[in-house]
């Protein structure tokens, strides 16, 4: 199931599954760029935080398999956690490159899925 929000003054955003309850992809458009990121959120703060260390222990791989870096942000003072790489090229306004960024946003997300994706199901 894909769930959206849309907002003229906001964001946009899709969110994926990740086979794994409380963690999805999320492809976040906004007026002047745009983001994929692993969202965590099963409801706990603590659980969170957990999945995110256990995911930060092995970020030279999954930097490596995804091919480039990437924004891992704790967030402490919320109460989920995520993984982002921020495509800052064009955003929904840029209406001229609508299909180039679009193209991005999926690529990036696929990649993100691919480096994140055995690290997931390992997760209990």
């Amino acid at each position: 199931m894909i769930k959206g929000n849309k907002s003229q003054n906001a964001f946009n955003w899709i969110s994926i599954p990740s086979g794994k309850s409380g963690l999805t992809y999320d492809c976040v458009l906004r007026k002047n760029d745009a983001d994929v990121q692993l969202y965590i959120d099963k409801g706990d703060a603590e659980l969170n935080k957990s999945i995110f260390l256990n995911l930060y222990q092995h970020k030279e791989e999954i930097e490596k398999v995804f091919g480039s870096h990437l924004e891992w942000q704790r967030l402490d003072t919320k109460r989920a956690s995520r993984i982002r790489f921020v495509i800052s090229d064009y955003g929904f306004e840029d209406m001229e490159h609508w299909i180039e960024l679009q193209d991005k946003i999926i690529n990036s997300v696929i990649r993100l899925q691919k480096a994140l994706q055995n690290f997931i199901k390992q997760l209990n």
